[in-house]
């Protein structure tokens, strides 16, 4: 399981701008890993973590986003896109080899991409959650936040899963698996 620890659980944008933080860490943590095993090892957790954490945004921030934010619709669309994108990248990244340099460049356009994303959610879409969405609110966002990340999938989705309905549909059931994988992957290690 991904290291989704933050310290602040008490307001969902301050949250989730923790674990972009946290991303942007695990990212270096690939690129200076001494060893293949410990860039492998580390770029499983930096998936795990895009992938709750996409998820639960998916699940719980977009659609806020959408019903309060001026021009929510255009603004979550262009995220969506986004994370669409990502996905592919991150589906290309998973079929190389995790030695080769074909893997670092691939990774560090990878890494641009969610670094440019991140920081049009934070001005674009939470700055703006934080206008119109008083502090009560705010963290129960960040509570249903966390329950959307304790149910979803460990790994990404097929790109084209971006929607709230489609998280509901498939997340418990793909998290119930993604989780067996990953208990075996790691008893056979």
């Amino acid at each position: 399981m991904p290291k989704t620890f933050v310290q602040s659980t008490d307001d969902v944008v301050k949250f989730l701008t923790d674990q972009h933080n946290l991303i942007k860490d695990l990212f270096e943590e690939v690129f200076s890993a001494s060893s293949d095993e410990a860039r492998e090892a580390a770029f499983v957790e930096l998936r795990q973590l895009l992938a709750v954490h996409e998820t639960a945004e998916e699940m719980v921030v977009h659609p806020r986003a959408r019903a309060v934010v001026a021009d929510g619709e255009a603004i979550v669309e262009a995220r969506l896109q986004e994370e669409h994108a990502a996905k592919e990248q991150l589906s290309k990244l998973e079929s190389l080899d995790i030695s080769s340099k074909e893997f670092i460049t691939e990774l560090e356009k990878f890494r641009d991409a969610v670094i440019d994303h991140a920081d049009h959610e934070e001005r674009e879409e939470f700055s703006e959650l934080s206008r119109e969405i008083d502090a009560a609110g705010l963290e129960r966002m960040a509570k249903a936040v966390q329950a959307a990340e304790a149910i979803a999938p460990t790994r990404p989705p097929h790109p084209g899963v971006e929607s709230a309905k489609l998280n509901f549909a498939v997340g418990p059931f793909a998290s119930m698996l993604d989780r067996a994988r990953d208990l075996i992957g790691s008893a056979l290690k």
